[in-house]
């Protein structure tokens, strides 16, 4: 949080986990934001206080909160808007997809003055450019189309509509009572950074200023990371990287970016798209052959899991079929068995169990807590994962398929645990350090001191991809695949008296 006439910003505690679209409370008193380790929507006052929850959510991509007291949001997991009280309770539909017009999702709702209509952005496929910039009434659900081509709607008081197209700020005359606006865009000058899924970097005061982030070279590079820390560069171009896995032989990548799943040869530098179906395919995995690539889609519903033959001879093939979204985390030995993560609204993320001979699913952890990024030994017959139990998130390994004891492998926090594949040593991080601890399995279970490799700021576990490491480790188990910030960080830009040159731009008769 910083004032606009001071030059210190102050972290709120408690938001450490925050993902995409603060939203102010209409009195200012307020913030909401997504909780992205919780998946929760939550909330706080600005002066500080611990977090209450509002609800759950597989992940938040646009928030607002109206003069009612209550909060409209997207939810990935959810066909529809939702909308639920500000003191927190049960989320209700309020928007429901057309899909006989090809409405891919809902998403980036901004209530209008007065709290009895919104706007939001209709998504056709996952391009912004086939996007529709619409308002809603709450009462009668009366929906009036007011652009087309455009994504992230805010209401400006002067009597406009200003979104984005094309990273170019946008704003059109708008009459937020009759809910129309003329066909005539202006673009107004401004370069704004677009984040993925039709988001963008930009918010208005009601009394004029207009703060943005300006487009930034700011994105992720793959690296080699040795056990001493010293780094090697893939020579793959700088992107935004979500998730990534290198195939059982170390010659190919695939790798998760701009929602669809692609292949990367690490030889020739080159790429090749993987996945064509369905508007979001992310965390992809390897089978231990090396004859297919699992992930998450969205293509027939929630994101359930698919797999598809690596060398492209075939469609996507679901393996999973749930309500609930699932993330592929880790794969047995011998391929017959799919550790993956379900996160489900009453009892958070649970691990979860595919066998593939018959397609059968069954729990392996179902607690009131949640349970992250499992992971087979490679014997098969440990499980290791991450949970919140105690109150932070610590590494567990457990004997598969059990009974058995529950170890305890971290102590001072710990996430994402990925074997060596030796099986004599087990890797997490804590924060932006890389652990690693000697592990037994015979004749009993035992493990050495945890003790840390490296630290580094590399690019941890986190939305969408929660339930899976964000790393990979070399077959020798000597290197760690990674990915970091590059290029130049961005500037968050304030412009004063904005609506005035608005005005000037495009006269709004009001």
């Amino acid at each position: 949080m910083r004032a606009l006439d001071s030059s210190e910003a102050t972290p709120l505690v408690g938001t450490e986990g925050a993902y995409c679209t603060p939203t102010f409370s209409p009195d200012g008193r307020w913030l909401a934001f997504y909780d992205a380790r919780s998946r929760e929507l939550r909330k706080m006052g600005v002066r500080g206080g611990p977090p209450q929850t509002l609800t759950r959510a597989g992940g938040i991509l646009g928030a607002t909160w109206g003069s009612d007291d209550t909060i409209i949001y997207s939810d990935v997991d959810a066909p529809g808007l939702r909308r639920v009280p500000s003191a927190g309770g049960t989320p209700v539909s309020i928007t429901r997809l057309d899909t006989s017009a090809a409405e891919s999702a809902h998403r980036w709702p901004a209530f209008l003055p007065g709290g009895k209509a919104f706007l939001f952005v209709i998504q056709h496929g996952d391009s912004p450019d086939h996007a529709q910039v619409v308002a809603q009434r709450l009462d009668t659900g009366q929906r009036q189309v007011l652009v087309r081509g455009g994504t992230f709607p805010q209401y400006v008081p002067a009597g406009y509509l200003a979104f984005v197209r094309g990273g170019k700020l946008m704003a059109v005359p708008f009459d937020a009572g009759r809910l129309q606006a003329v066909e005539q865009t202006v673009d107004v000058s401004e370069n704004v950074q677009e984040s993925g899924f039709g988001g963008a970097q930009f918010g208005l005061s009601s009394e004029g200023s207009l703060v943005y982030v300006p487009p930034s070279e700011a994105q992720r590079r793959l690296v080699w990371v040795s056990r001493d820390g010293h780094e090697q560069l893939l020579a793959a171009r700088p992107q935004n990287y979500v998730s990534f896995r290198a195939a059982p032989d170390g010659r190919r990548l695939a790798v998760g970016l701009e929602n669809q799943v692609w292949l990367y040869d690490l030889s020739r530098d080159s790429w090749t798209r993987f996945t064509f179906e369905g508007d979001i395919n992310e965390v992809p995995l390897w089978s231990p052959d090396g004859k297919h690539v699992a992930f998450f889609s969205n293509k027939e519903g929630p994101r359930n899991i698919f797999w598809q033959p690596a060398d492209g001879s075939g469609r996507p093939v679901r393996l999973t079929s749930s309500e609930f979204e699932h993330v592929p985390s880790s794969w047995s030995p011998d391929g017959k068995l799919l550790a993956y993560v379900e996160a489900n609204p009453v009892t958070h993320d649970d691990v979860w169990i595919l066998r593939l001979s018959d397609g059968k699913q069954q729990p392996f952890l179902r607690t009131p807590f949640n349970e992250t990024a499992p992971a087979f030994s490679p014997d098969g017959n440990w499980l290791a994962y991450s949970s919140d139990e105690s109150g932070r998130f610590e590494v567990y390994v457990q004997p598969y398929p059990g009974p058995g004891a529950k170890y305890q492998i971290s102590s001072e926090g710990g996430a994402e645990p990925t074997w060596n594949p030796n099986g004599k040593e087990l890797f997490y991080r804590s924060g932006n350090k890389m652990m690693t601890v000697q592990v037994a399995t015979r004749p009993g279970f035992s493990t050495g001191q945890a003790r840390m490799l490296f630290e580094g700021q590399y690019v941890t576990g986190g939305a969408p991809d929660a339930g899976s490491a964000a790393y990979c480790v070399s077959p020798d188990g000597q290197r760690f695949l990674m990915s970091k910030q590059s290029g130049v960080a961005a500037q968050i830009n304030v412009v004063l008296n904005w609506f005035e040159e608005l005005n000037r731009l495009a006269p709004s008769g009001t």
